[in-house]
């Protein structure tokens, strides 16, 4: 009788079991614990719920409100058929739509007859002769920029001493428009105090304070000065013609649209453009809104 072979296990019976191998079985306990294992994971995994989407109010960006450009002074072109006489405070509404008042802006030129003095309005005695208006031929356009520019010079040379060593300040339209395109957030009184107290306006403000007279500084103007002396005197001989709007003879009114510089320079180019080529017979009338 031959004994039985080492390797292969006998079971009761003196039987030869095949082995199995234990790397199939090894594969196939893994096998039963990753399954296992994904199905506790299923079952304890937390459910996800799609989130909701967001509205369009809370990602809307508000539109940015510019604000309007302050009209303090009008020149208005007088039409040729309205007589001098009609020409009171109290008559603007009903002839211009306008409510003001007649102000002696320009200048007489100081070498016209007599007799032309009575197609000048509300004239003023001096010297230079003020007055609220006339034809364009008896007033003395040019020596009123020239004037105005030499007073931007002297006051530019004052306002450079005052805000020396002070960082470039920003204008005030720049915080009523962000304040005019969010007031809940940012309210007026904040708009107001983050305006004025920036260094170089509150060193503008201290040199008021010491006194008023012709080298007064306004805050409204701290962008003018800053683009520099030249552009300064060139803004405000411009602006000492042509105020802050321009109505024309047709109807058609010219104005800046915003406080901001470039606005302003756009107005000045269109209006001394138009006061540059009327007829010299043309009427202008100062007022004072």
């Amino acid at each position: 009788m031959t004994s039985p072979d080492p390797v292969t296990p006998l079971t009761r019976f003196a039987r030869r079991v095949p082995t199995v191998p234990a790397r199939t079985t090894q594969a196939r306990t893994t096998q039963a614990r990753t399954t296992q294992a994904r199905t506790t994971q299923a079952r304890t995994a937390p459910v996800r719920t799609a989130a909701p989407a967001a509205t369009a109010d809370a990602t809307a960006v508000p539109a940015e409100i510019a604000p309007a450009a302050t009209v303090a002074a009008m020149v208005i072109c007088l039409p040729g058929g309205l007589p001098a006489q009609a020409l009171t405070t109290a008559a603007l509404d009903r002839h211009f739509g306008v409510t003001g008042t007649l102000h002696p802006r320009f200048w007489a030129k100081p070498d016209m007859w007599l007799w032309q003095r009575s197609h000048l309005i509300d004239l003023r005695k001096g010297r230079p002769a003020a007055c609220a208006g006339g034809p364009v031929k008896l007033l003395d356009l040019t020596g009123m920029r020239h004037a105005a520019g030499l007073g931007a010079g002297i006051r530019h040379q004052v306002w450079q001493q005052v805000v020396h060593g002070t960082r470039p300040a920003h204008a005030w339209h720049v915080f009523q428009t962000r304040h005019l395109t969010d007031p809940v957030k940012y309210p007026l009184a904040r708009a107001e105090a983050d305006f004025v107290n920036q260094p170089r306006v509150n060193a503008m403000r201290l040199h008021n304070a010491a006194g008023y007279g012709a080298t007064h500084l306004p805050t409204g103007e701290v962008e003018m000065f800053q683009a520099g002396p030249v552009a300064y005197q060139h803004y405000t001989a411009a602006t000492a013609v042509c105020a802050d709007a321009l109505l024309i003879a047709d109807g058609h009114e010219l104005a800046p649209a915003s406080d901001a510089l470039a606005h302003r320079v756009t107005y000045l180019e269109l209006a001394g453009r138009h006061l540059d080529t009327v007829d010299p017979a043309q009427r202008l009338l100062a007022i004072t809104l």
